[in-house]
């Protein structure tokens, strides 16, 4: 399906972002997986990928570094003469209420989740446009469709990347580019395993098919907004959570 395609997952060392590396992998891309601080886990990823018969390499850059993804986008046109898929993943939480929560949290989070995903996407589509083809994808959030309780930071932050997805969507779908999102509701991860029992409880009644999500199911929608078979789907948020958000 992604046969002699280049991708740059964003955030791919760990959690939704590695299981989007491999999966994309799995449907023939060649993928660079991008890391800020998990350079172990990144490299770890990128073997078992090259070990199941994938291709894969690994690029260490903050994303929040305006030159520094600059720099990496026009790296990585040279070594594999294309980027045909850019997925915006990568994103950290510093939760707090809003009445004591610290300039440098709220500064933090915007930083990567929200100026990070523009400037991947203010290099990559230079790229993309003397290609006259590619796709990105970005990763939001259900919170940023409805907010959440100490995450005035990361709710901005993912809203945010929903409204630079519609309003990128616009500029440059007449080149042959499409830009989505995708919006993960409570998935099955290390963040969501140390919940307490009691507080698991009273998060799955919020969910109608009433389970957590899985990795998977985020990297499949992902790979299917990558591919051709998404061709005349743009500007557009799918929702992957369960029921939540109906």
């Amino acid at each position: 399906m992604l046969a002699g395609k280049v991708a740059l997952v964003t955030g791919a060392g760990k959690g939704i972002g590695c299981q989007i590396a491999k999966t994309l992998a799995a449907y023939g891309a060649t993928v660079i997986l991008n890391y800020a601080h998990s350079e172990d886990a990144a490299k770890e990823a990128m073997n078992e990928i090259i070990q199941a018969g994938g291709k894969a390499g690994v690029y260490g850059c903050n994303v929040a570094d305006f030159k520094a993804v600059e720099e990496m986008i026009k790296s990585l046109a040279k070594e594999y003469g294309s980027i045909d898929i850019l997925v915006n993943n990568a994103g950290i939480t510093k939760d707090n209420l809003t009445m004591v929560m610290k300039e440098e949290e709220f500064d933090a989070v915007i930083d990567t989740n929200l100026k990070g995903a523009f400037n991947c996407m203010r290099h990559v589509t230079r790229q993309m446009l003397r290609q006259k083809s590619g796709h990105i994808i970005n990763i939001s959030s259900i919170v940023g469709l409805t907010g959440n309780a100490g995450q005035i930071n990361y709710s901005a932050s993912k809203a945010g990347v929903i409204a630079m997805t519609k309003s990128l969507a616009k500029e440059i779908g007449s080149k042959g580019i499409t830009v989505n999102a995708v919006a993960p509701g409570f998935i099955d991860t290390d963040m969501t395993r140390v919940l307490k029992e009691d507080v698991r409880a009273k998060l799955l009644e919020q969910i109608p098919l009433a389970r957590l999500g899985q990795v998977e199911d985020i990297a499949e929608t992902v790979a299917f907004l990558a591919s051709e078979k998404a061709s005349y789907i743009t500007g557009q948020v799918i929702s992957v959570d369960g029921g939540m958000y109906a």
